[in-house]
């Protein structure tokens, strides 16, 4: 069993339990605790798992990690998503990009391109994007989240509500195992969900780590995506539902 398909087996070990010991996990892997360490304290740096005494817990499902270190989570598979994503978008094309650091970061890898038209309700994206002159960025209005900058509420919506763009670029929180997309906020799914109606494609950023991950609130289903960005293989159950509704999977190489 490789590390990739043990960290796999003990999220979903976690996930069905809820707790699982350093002792249980050492004798289900037939491994050193050592082993277990390490990877435990990888998958709770990648914020997949919640460290506690003596083995491992689910992250809460109601709070979000907090923005600065989600902002250096998992930084380089981020880095590879969103260049694989700026890849895909031609010059001269209008899109939505919404809350997120790896959003934040194809933001970073769009200023090379040339004319493109940019409606964010991201106020970093924004502060990215600012100063490239052949681009025109919008910024939506609303009630701005001190947290992470970003720009969510009814008024935010309904400001959505009045374009139709070539690509819409959204982030996540967690995938569960039916394909279900999950965030912490109400508000903010709400936007998320406009994005997708108002886009004529939709691009999905997610690292590994999101996959089985926990979140209270639902933002539709990975049916509804036109091509997911990641940095490693899917679980089967997602790579069977990506193939059943003709998703487009890019795996960003390292």
């Amino acid at each position: 069993m490789t590390q990739q398909d043990r960290h796999e087996a003990i999220v979903t070990l976690v996930k069905h339990q809820g707790y699982a010991s350093i002792e249980q996990l050492t004798q289900h892997f037939s491994v050193t605790p050592q082993t277990i360490r390490r990877d435990l304290n990888q998958l709770a740096d990648e914020g997949i798992i919640k460290r506690v005494h003596g083995g491992a817990g689910l992250e809460s499902s109601t709070v979000n990690t907090a923005y600065h270190t989600r902002k250096t989570l998992n930084a380089d598979a981020k880095q590879h998503i969103a260049e694989c994503v700026a890849a895909q978008i031609p010059d001269s094309a209008s899109l939505f990009i919404n809350i997120g650091t790896s959003n934040e970061m194809v933001a970073e890898a769009l200023r090379e391109h040339q004319g493109l038209e940019v409606i964010t309700n991201n106020l970093n994206v924004a502060a990215i994007l600012q100063h490239k002159e052949d681009f025109n960025v919008i910024l939506a209005g609303g009630q701005v989240r001190s947290r992470d900058g970003g720009i969510i509420g009814e008024a935010t919506i309904d400001f959505i509500n009045q374009f139709k763009v070539d690509y819409g670029i959204i982030g996540i929180s967690g995938i569960d195992d039916d394909g279900s997309l999950l965030e912490f906020d109400y508000q903010e799914v709400r936007v998320a969900q406009a994005i997708i109606r108002n886009s004529r494609q939709v691009f999905l950023t997610a690292d590994h780590s999101k996959f089985q991950r926990n979140a209270v609130v639902r933002q539709g289903n990975i049916s509804q995506i036109d091509a997911l960005f990641t940095d490693r293989q899917p679980p089967d159950g997602i790579l069977r539902l990506l193939r059943e509704h003709g998703v487009t999977l890019h795996i960003a190489d390292a």
